[in-house]
């Protein structure tokens, strides 16, 4: 399905975007979703404000490897290494203590919800910025999630400050990821199949 050849300039400007504090919309390996620096707390709120979301609901954070989890969460079981690696869609896992984030990217319990995402544009970009990035749905809160790229809504096209080229052509699943909660004795809970 992601077999499109990256764009170098894409690449730059999405990367250059997120530097500056802007916002990117950018394919992921579940949805088009808008992103953000998810260590700048303007950024994230420009998020909050572009979707009209509620601030009280939390975001969902990217990160391209495993072994970046221990930047951001204090307690990560071991078991989460499993779940990662064993995963067959994307996985959102739900960590309890989360850290080194924008206050705003942290939900009100101290919890955060983190993917390894595997997508060659996202992991490529990840890897370059070399921080985590804000992924939430690319719609107005309470509108259907877009499904590919001709779905997203124009207001939501004309309040980010880059739109990724890579995959606007790709039929997408519109399928979001599963979410578990997991708490620092290994127990977890699906919040989403």
């Amino acid at each position: 399905m992601h077999r499109a050849f990256i764009d170098r300039e894409d690449l730059n400007k999405a990367l250059e975007t997120l530097k500056n504090g802007g916002l990117i919309l950018y394919p992921t390996d579940t949805i088009w979703g808008i992103g953000c620096d998810a260590t700048n707390k303007e950024a994230v709120d420009k998020i909050f404000a572009l979707k009209g979301r509620d601030k009280s609901k939390s975001l969902i954070v990217l990160l391209h490897n495993d072994n970046q989890l221990a930047s951001y969460v204090n307690d990560i079981p071991e078991v989460a290494y499993e779940l990662i690696e064993y995963a067959e869609k994307p996985l959102t896992i739900v960590y309890s203590k989360a850290k080194n984030l924008a206050e705003n990217a942290i939900a009100e319990d101290g919890s955060v919800g983190i993917r390894i995402v595997r997508h060659p544009f996202c992991e490529q970009l990840l890897q370059r910025f070399r921080k985590p990035i804000i992924s939430t749905s690319a719609n107005i809160s309470g509108d259907v999630s877009p499904q590919s790229f001709p779905d997203i809504a124009e207001q939501i096209l004309s309040g980010v400050d880059y739109v990724v080229e890579y995959g606007q052509h790709e039929k997408g699943d519109g399928k979001s990821s599963t979410v578990l909660k997991l708490d620092p004795s290994g127990k977890f809970e699906f919040l989403r199949k």
